[in-house]
């Protein structure tokens, strides 16, 4: 399956306030709308994003599922982008040659 990246920035209200009940309140939600999923890592950040996310879904419009849901769980901004693992990277350039 396609790994995906998900860059989110909460409101400030809802980053210290019951932030673990909001997460696992997130992370049910989407196994519910998207049951296809497989979550890879999920780390806090430092910088201009809140928390980043790393998953498998089936496609882009999964994909697109998570991040619309993130925003209304909370997220004022969200931000995917597609992953490619670096062995197939390198294979892709191997056929560009």
């Amino acid at each position: 399956m396609p790994i995906f990246i998900l860059a989110t920035k909460l409101q400030k209200s809802n980053l210290v306030e019951k932030r673990k009940q909001q997460g696992e309140e997130f992370l049910k939600l989407v196994r519910d709308k998207v049951p296809s999923i497989k979550w890879i890592a999920h780390y806090a950040i430092l910088g201009p994003y809140d928390f980043l996310d790393i998953f498998e879904v089936k496609d882009e419009l999964e994909a697109a599922k998570v991040s619309l849901l993130s925003r209304s769980a909370g997220a004022t901004f969200a931000e995917s982008w597609t992953a490619i693992p670096y062995t197939e990277f390198l294979e892709l350039v191997e056929d560009l040659q």
